[in-house]
C-alpha cells in the first residue's frame, strides 16, 4: 500500500527562525554556608517546664499585687460588706505596715494631739510595789521625728495607730471588748510600751502596767470658733497584768 501524501500547512512566504542555541549555563557564584545556630522563637528556647514556671510565677506575682491593692483599697474605703466581711483578714495584712491615716473619698483632719503615756508597777524583794512615774511616750517618738528629713514610718504612727486600734476594738472607760480584736489590740499597745520601758524599772521587775491618754484639742486661728488655748483631758485605764509572755520576741 502506497503512502498517502501528508499536506503541507506551512504558511507560503513565512519562513520560521531556527531556534538559536542557548548559551552554556554560566557558573552560579558559591553560597556561604548557613550558620549552624539561627534565631529561634521564644516558644522554641524554653523548655516546657521552664514556661510553666515562670507562667506561675507571673500568676503568683499578679495575685499578689491584686491582693494587696484590694486590702489596701478596701481598708480606706467607705464601710461596705466585703470590708465588714473580710475585716480580719484586711487588717492582718495592712497593719501596720501598710495602714493610712485617711479615709478614701471623706478625708478627716485629725483635730486633737493624743500623748500615749504609761507607768510601771514593778514587785521588790520585800514584797512591796512601787511604781513609776509617767512616761509621755508620745513625747519620745515627737522628739526622733523632729529635724529628722526621712523619720521612720514607726515613730509617726505606730503608737498613735496602736491606741487607735485599741480604741476602736474596746468601749471605754470600760475597756470591753467589742470584737475579736479587742484582745490582739490590747496585746499590741501593751508590747509595744514594755518595749521601750524594758523588764524592769529601778531595779525590780515589772508586773503590772497603766496608761494614760492625754487628749489635747488642736487650737484654732483666731477668725474661727475653735478654741485658742484648748485644755487637755486625761483618761486612765486599768492596770494591766504582765508577764514574761508578754516580752517573747521582744527586742533586748
Amino acid at each position: 500500500m502506497s503512502e498517502q501524501p501528508q499536506p503541507d500547512t506551512s504558511i507560503p512566504g513565512l519562513a520560521l527562525p531556527a531556534q538559536a542555541a542557548l548559551p552554556a549555563q554560566a557558573a552560579l557564584p558559591e553560597q556561604p554556608a548557613e550558620p549552624e545556630h539561627q534565631d529561634v522563637p521564644a516558644q522554641q528556647r524554653w523548655s516546657l517546664p521552664s514556661r510553666m514556671v515562670l507562667a506561675g510565677a507571673a500568676a503568683v506575682l499578679l495575685l499578689a499585687t491584686c491582693w494587696h491593692l484590694g486590702t489596701v483599697f478596701l481598708a480606706i474605703a467607705p464601710g461596705n460588706p466585703a470590708s465588714h466581711r473580710y475585716s480580719a483578714q484586711i487588717s492582718a495584712h495592712v497593719y501596720p505596715e501598710f495602714e493610712q491615716n485617711w479615709q478614701l473619698f471623706a478625708p478627716n483632719p485629725l483635730q486633737d494631739n493624743i500623748a500615749v503615756q504609761a507607768r510601771v508597777q514593778t514587785l521588790t524583794a520585800e514584797g512591796g510595789h512601787p511604781q513609776s512615774g509617767w512616761t509621755n511616750l508620745t513625747a519620745h517618738d515627737i522628739a526622733a521625728v523632729r529635724g529628722d528629713l526621712a523619720p521612720s514610718h514607726v515613730d509617726q504612727n505606730q503608737l498613735r495607730r496602736a491606741w487607735d486600734y485599741f480604741s476602736t476594738w474596746h468601749s471605754l472607760p470600760s475597756e470591753d471588748s467589742l470584737g475579736s480584736g479587742g484582745p490582739l489590740s490590747k496585746e499590741y499597745l501593751k508590747r509595744i510600751a514594755l518595749q521601750r520601758i524594758g523588764r524592769d524599772w529601778d531595779g525590780s521587775p515589772v508586773n503590772q502596767i497603766q496608761f494614760r491618754i492625754a487628749t489635747t484639742p488642736v487650737a484654732g486661728p483666731a477668725w474661727t470658733q475653735a478654741q485658742l488655748k484648748p485644755k487637755t483631758t486625761y483618761q486612765t485605764l486599768q492596770w494591766w497584768v504582765v508577764g514574761d509572755e508578754d516580752y517573747t520576741g521582744l527586742l533586748p
